[in-house]
């Protein structure tokens, strides 16, 4: 995919985006250094090129009771496209999953977890994760503290 040409309003634009989804047109426009309308138009350009994907709220998952997250690392049993297809398919499915790489190394993938403890963790991942039975390994680490948790991408 052909990486997309950005001007520096595009960025400035971008930076404000990705840091509150809400800002006004004119925070935008004054971000940019740009009038309301050209920064308009810039951001609906982006959104069509689907540089921006979506807007959305970023949730407090202690405050929502879920307070355990934990990194899964999975081997599957074997690789075929069907294998293949069926753990993707269960990762689209399981809400608690809220990121999935497929990965080079000694793992298939590794998931991020999100439960509302430890013992729910273990029931997800008995009789969710394992009880698909395609599932060779699954080795879990637990989140102690989170250092750093962002949506920004760097745009320099």
């Amino acid at each position: 995919m052909p990486e997309i040409e950005l001007t520096e309003a595009d960025r400035r634009l971008l930076r404000v985006l990705q840091r509150d989804g809400r800002a006004s047109t004119q925070d935008l426009a004054d971000a940019a250094g740009l009038s309301s309308s050209p920064a308009w138009r810039r951001l609906k350009r982006l959104e069509d090129l689907a540089v921006i994907k979506g807007y959305v709220a970023l949730l407090d998952q202690g405050k929502l009771g879920l307070g355990a997250v934990a990194y899964v690392q999975v081997s599957l049993t074997e690789h075929t496209a069907a294998t293949v297809a069926r753990f993707d398919g269960f990762v689209q499915g399981q809400a608690r999953i809220i990121d999935c790489a497929r990965v080079t190394g000694g793992f298939d993938y590794i998931l991020k977890v999100v439960t509302r403890d430890a013992e729910d963790l273990e029931h997800f991942l008995m009789h969710h994760l394992l009880a698909l039975g395609i599932v060779r390994t699954a080795s879990t680490s637990f989140v102690l503290r989170q250092i750093k948790s962002t949506t920004e991408l760097p745009l320099d």
